[in-house]
């Protein structure tokens, strides 16, 4: 082999954050499409107390850690899941994301998005950031409104995957 004066190609790196409290079947749809789009994906699982979780940050990380353990082997792109508690574009520097990664459901969605883009922008305008819209059979699920219906005792058996079902079905009863 000879040696090239070529740069190695930089490797893109995403960022996807989120509370994901519980992690649901929408974030995993968002999770692998984006897969498609970098070399490396970090999902930043976000401490965000102010949202009074369901599970603590350590529960949050290791249940996503194990619901994207097959998807990362499917897709071949390396995830790292991380929990942070900085400002996104801090986190996203300190990773080396060149791309956040946000899931969009509704307008409603955007409106918020939209703006929180605007300022991560002028924070630091090497880092993007890119909207993927929701799978249809996925615009309506809200980690928010799964807790929700969880606590009344519904079956949310179709918003979350397995070992979230049966960790969130537990601490309802716990």
């Amino acid at each position: 082999m000879t040696a090239t004066n070529e740069p190695a190609a930089k490797q893109r790196i995403g960022l996807y954050p989120g509370t994901f409290d519980p992690v649901t079947n929408g974030h995993l749809d968002i999770i692998g499409r984006a897969t498609r789009l970098v070399d490396r994906l970090i999902v930043g699982v976000a401490i965000n107390v102010g949202k009074a979780p369901l599970f603590d940050l350590d529960e949050r990380v290791e249940l996503v850690r194990s619901e994207l353990a097959a998807l990362s082997a499917r897709t071949g792109t390396p995830i790292e899941v991380r929990s942070f508690d900085t400002l996104l574009i801090d986190f996203a520097r300190e990773v080396q994301a060149s791309v956040i990664v946000r899931g969009l459901r509704a307008v409603s969605d955007f409106d918020y998005e939209f703006a929180m883009a605007g300022m991560n922008y002028r924070l630091n305008a090497e880092i993007e950031t890119v909207f993927l819209m929701a799978s249809e059979r996925h615009q309506f699920i809200q980690s928010r409104f799964v807790k929700e219906i969880a606590l009344l005792g519904g079956d949310i058996s179709s918003f979350v995957p397995p070992l979230t079902l049966e960790r969130t079905r537990a601490r309802m009863r716990g």
